[in-house]
């Protein structure tokens, strides 16, 4: 029987992209969900968006308008309940709308460049997943690439039989990389159902507060906040983190060296992903 050894050292990072890489703040969603829910007749808030973030982009409309007060309110414009047509019209439009504000949204997180040649500087392996189809993401990756980000491999919604939480597309990409055990990498995630699905693929699972869905905010105004402000704002990112099973939260993508760091020391301990209480590094207070 063939036996693998303990792995003391991390040897590939996959990546989410939006919120993750890109689009600080993940605003292309809200702004193209707002669009398509308006133009059905049906107002969604941008919080009621931001709720069900990460998921792929059919899962989140479904989990939209199987929200109480989303589904009254179609009731009440439509005259009868949603249906798998409705969602099937609703996408027909997304599409396109994300693909525009993605498009519009597609510059690198600060920081993300840096990152990603440390990583291939020290031979770990980085791919990608993303909620977005690969139609959203027809401008993003070429733009991503011509500023500097070009992962080896993206696994975009709907090439599994589910998204997150299910492991699957981490899993895709793994394969692809032809990268194992899963307990030498990592998955970095701005959302906690892309933290879940790192927990779900047994891979160390690094949660960023700041830059991402939960504080929503582009990132001239983030940083213009005082440092007690961005800890009031991140403080209950940082507690979905936490419970959702985050193994390192750190605030963004160029604090990442950090993670490492804190994942392979705790590789020379033994220590294995989800073993231990979710830990805080520099920038995120516990």
């Amino acid at each position: 029987m063939m036996t693998v050894a303990h792995p003391t050292s991390v040897t590939a990072v996959l990546f989410d992209w939006a919120g993750t890489m890109i689009d600080f703040g993940s605003r292309a969603p809200v702004m193209a969900m707002e669009r398509v829910f308006g133009q059905a007749g049906v107002l969604v808030e941008e919080a009621a968006i931001r709720r069900y973030m990460g998921k792929a982009k059919r899962e989140h409309v479904v989990a939209m308008l199987s929200d109480p007060e989303i589904a009254a309110r179609w009731r009440e414009a439509k005259g009868a309940d949603w249906t798998e047509a409705d969602v099937d019209a609703l996408m027909v439009r997304l599409e396109p709308a994300m693909q525009e504000c993605a498009g519009i949204c597609r510059e690198l997180i600060p920081g993300a460049v840096e990152t990603f040649a440390m990583l291939r500087a020290r031979g770990i392996r980085v791919g990608s997943t993303t909620g977005y189809t690969r139609t959203m993401m027809a401008e993003i990756i070429p733009a991503a690439a011509e500023q500097g980000y070009d992962p080896e491999v993206i696994v975009c919604a709907g090439e599994t039989a589910q998204g997150r939480p299910a492991p699957l597309m981490l899993w895709k990409a793994l394969v692809e990389m032809g990268m194992w055990p899963a307990g030498a990498c990592m998955a970095v995630d701005d959302a906690p159902v892309g933290v879940e699905a790192g927990r779900h693929a047994g891979m160390w699972t690094v949660g960023l507060g700041g830059s991402g869905n939960g504080v929503g905010l582009d990132h001239a105004t983030f940083t213009a906040l005082s440092k007690a402000e961005r800890d009031e704002r991140m403080a209950p990112v940082v507690a979905e983190f936490t419970a959702a099973g985050a193994d390192f939260v750190i605030e963004s993508v160029a604090e990442l060296d950090l993670a490492v760091a804190a994942v392979e020391q705790a590789m020379v301990r033994g220590e294995r992903p989800g073993a231990s209480q979710t830990r805080f590094l520099a920038g995120v207070a516990a």
